[in-house]
C-alpha cells in the first residue's frame, strides 16, 4: 500500500517536473502565482499561437499543476497550490538528505584537520 502510494507520488511529480521543464509552461505558472488569469492573457507575453498556449495548458493542467474552468466564452486558469505543495516537499526533503551529508562530510574534514594539526606541532 505504501509503495503503491510512493509510485503514484513518482509519477505525479514526473508529470509535475517534465511540464515545468518547458521556459513557456514556467511563464504561464508564474503569471498564475499572481492570480487566475484567462488563456488570452496567459498567451499575452508568449510568442507563439493560441493553440499552442493550450496545449501547453492541457500540459500543465494534466501534471496537476493548474485547472482551468470554462465560463461562457472565456477559460480561466488558477494555479494549484497543493500541487506545488508536493514539489516543495519533495524538494524540501532531498535538501535536507543533502545538509545532513554535508554537515557529516564538514565534521569528518574538521576531525582530519584537527589530526593533521596535531600531528604537525
Amino acid at each position: 500500500m505504501i509503495l503503491k502510494h510512493m509510485l503514484n507520488q513518482s509519477v505525479a511529480l514526473d508529470f509535475m517536473f517534465q511540464a515545468l521543464a518547458d521556459p513557456s509552461r514556467r511563464v504561464m505558472v508564474e503569471r498564475l502565482t499572481r492570480g487566475p488569469a484567462s488563456v488570452s492573457e496567459l498567451a499575452k507575453p508568449l510568442a507563439m499561437s493560441l493553440p499552442a498556449v493550450v496545449q501547453h495548458l492541457q500540459v500543465l493542467e494534466a501534471s496537476g499543476l493548474v485547472r482551468s474552468e470554462k465560463v461562457g466564452r472565456v477559460r480561466t486558469c488558477h494555479l494549484e497550490p497543493k500541487a506545488l505543495r508536493t514539489a516543495e516537499q519533495w524538494i524540501a526533503e532531498r535538501r535536507t538528505i543533502w545538509e545532513r551529508r554535508l554537515d557529516r562530510l564538514g565534521e569528518i574534514l574538521a576531525a582530519e584537520q584537527e589530526e593533521t594539526d596535531k600531528s604537525s606541532a
